[in-house]
């Protein structure tokens, strides 16, 4: 299996973003990530996608879009749309008719911070996600980068401190949003977790202070969503992109906050009586199933199924958990960093059948 770091949910000027796409690419091979995808609002720019190299690095830049309805107000349900082959901002009105638009146009949708709050003081508005009668999507933006930072500015100082200090904004995924996620899995529904910066290289400017909010560069040393592939990347644009499409479909991922360590080499696995599962995976609870979690790093380490913390062990780079029931299992990782403790790594579950 080969593992690759992709950064997605970004913004250019194409849309409210800071940056081009010549920014994010030098960014990204800096940061040395494998891959991004770029996803202006309502607008599908697809001329940048290829490989980008610098030296020995190279950087798959993909194409993708985050749709909302522009003439709502405020403007809920966001969608991110990855891999389709034309633009459906025309769907936008309808999320049950955009979520089908793309996957009739051979895309995968994940719903895109879904609880994203307002911050008055920002003039910034609640762009939560509303309509959850909604079906057929690929997944959810567990972690999202600009979300939580919503959550800590009640007054423009606290802004002026989180944009002078960004390190200490992430903690984990915004608790309502991991509730969410758990109710979808155990309710039967297959919903696969990523993580996105939501990165917009936008310039704050308070009075005689000036900021980028933030930088690429900053964000891609952040959340990432970490994809196990079956082989390592070609180099051919086409076939890259359908691999790793095709493991985001799966659930072949992990979200990783990246910044206190690495959380490259992470993996989460089952051995049942007759094969092993990975993360995304079905794998049968007869004869009972051994659940194995492996961190590059010691972590505290919490086994969950069904969203109840079954098993918690501190301070190791390992652990084992034996399961005999049926259910929706998955792990979470935290270290201590900057004096707090923070989410580290978020599986996507392996389903015990």
């Amino acid at each position: 299996m080969e593992e690759i770091i992709i950064n997605l949910h970004m913004h250019t000027r194409y849309s409210d973003g800071g940056g081009s796409h010549h920014d994010i690419a030098t960014a990204a091979l800096h940061c040395g990530l494998d891959a991004v995808i770029v996803t202006d609002h309502n607008v599908l720019v697809k001329d940048f996608e290829r490989y980008v190299s610098n030296g020995r690095r190279k950087v798959l830049m993909l194409i993708g879009e985050e749709v909302h309805d522009q003439g709502r107000k405020p403007q809920k349900n966001h969608l991110l749309v990855f891999g389709a082959n034309q633009e459906l901002a025309t769907y936008s009105s309808d999320p049950q008719a955009l979520i089908n638009a793309a996957k009739d146009s051979g895309g995968l949708s994940f719903i895109a911070h879904p609880n994203d709050p307002a911050a008055p003081t920002f003039n910034e508005t609640d762009i939560s996600w509303e309509d959850w009668t909604v079906t057929n999507y690929t997944g959810i933006e567990l972690w999202n980068g600009l979300s939580e930072l919503k959550t800590l500015v009640p007054t423009k100082l606290h802004g002026v401190f989180y944009a002078y200090f960004p390190a200490l904004v992430a903690h984990h995924p915004i608790p309502d949003t991991l509730r969410k996620w758990d109710e979808l899995l155990t309710g039967g529904s297959r919903v696969v977790a990523i993580g996105g910066s939501d990165a917009h290289a936008t310039r704050l400017r308070l009075g005689l202070l000036s900021r980028i909010i933030y930088p690429y560069d900053f964000h891609f040393k952040a959340i990432n969503t970490h994809v196990i592939l079956s082989k390592p990347l070609t180099a051919d644009v086409n076939a890259d992109k359908q691999m790793i499409y095709e493991a985001l479909s799966a659930g072949h991922c992990f979200v990783g906050y990246d910044l206190p360590a690495s959380t490259r080499g992470f993996r989460f696995s089952a051995q049942g009586r007759e094969r092993t599962a990975i993360m995304g995976d079905e794998i049968s609870a007869r004869g009972g199933v051994t659940l194995q979690a492996h961190l590059p790093h010691a972590a505290e380490i919490k086994f969950i199924k069904d969203g109840q913390v079954i098993q918690i062990t501190k301070g190791q780079q390992a652990s084992t958990c034996t399961v005999t029931e049926p259910g929706v299992y998955r792990v979470e990782a935290y270290r201590n960093y900057l004096g707090l403790r923070r989410g580290w790594i978020f599986s996507n579950p392996i389903y015990v059948r």
